[in-house]
């Protein structure tokens, strides 16, 4: 890109967002390589500053980042990427790298507290789902559902959801079933991290379906909410 001003060292700030919910997820760095390479794989590319090298998220880790839109600021000094996350963009596990604030506290609230296992029937694990936990789940598919939503409206160049949409219903309804059958085989290995991970496609390309049908979470919930009655 032309119009982008690097710095002296060649590099430009990359602010991460998940094209999902807003989350800022992580800050990183980029030359005019990783942006070239960004835009044309619409993978996450980034400049390492300690390794003077290029590299992919998720290249080693699986926690890869498909890349929805590229935007840049005003100044025309900084990035922002927009991208559909695999797992989390933190080495340290945590879904985003701002996870602590000045003070040195852990977020509020958090999902599935941590634990050998993250949750369990009847009390038998450490872990816990928490009730703040269940309702930020519901908060982040509703805005998963939105995103998808728009991308459907917009069908944009690149776009994971685009690509899903031209393939069919049927493709669609395939690739549910086959990210459900690979959730339950993390399950039965005992691997939460791929269990995590493999949960989050499944939630994914299932509100995909949903939407390609026409159909709402909120009728979803509604549901559920009929039955734990």
């Amino acid at each position: 890109m032309t119009d982008l001003r690097y710095d002296e060292r060649g590099l430009v700030p990359v602010v991460v967002q998940s094209a999902a919910d807003g989350a800022v997820l992580m800050l990183a760095y980029a030359d005019r390589q990783a942006v070239a390479l960004t835009l044309e794989t619409r993978e996450a590319h980034y400049f390492s500053r300690s390794r003077s090298e290029i590299w992919r998220k998720g290249a080693t880790s699986g926690n890869t980042q498909r890349v929805a839109e590229v935007r840049y600021d005003c100044d025309s000094d900084a990035l922002l990427y927009l991208v559909e996350e695999r797992g989390p963009a933190c080495h340290t596990g945590e879904r985003t790298c701002f996870y602590r604030t000045l003070a040195g506290g852990e977020p509020a609230a958090r999902a599935v507290e941590p634990g050998p296992a993250a949750c369990a029937v009847g009390g038998a694990a450490s872990g816990r789902v928490t009730e703040a936990g269940a309702a930020n789940l519901g908060t982040t598919l509703q805005a998963l559902q939105a995103v998808i939503v728009d991308r459907l409206a917009a069908l944009p160049a690149g776009s994971y959801v685009r690509k899903l949409h031209e393939r069919g219903v049927g493709y669609v309804a395939q690739k549910v079933v086959e990210e459900a059958g690979e959730t339950v085989v993390a399950a039965l290995l005992e691997r939460d991290d791929e269990l995590i991970n493999e949960s989050a496609d499944l939630l994914f390309h299932l509100s995909v379906l949903l939407t390609e049908r026409g159909v709402g979470l909120d009728a979803v919930a509604a549901k559920l909410d009929e039955r734990r009655r």
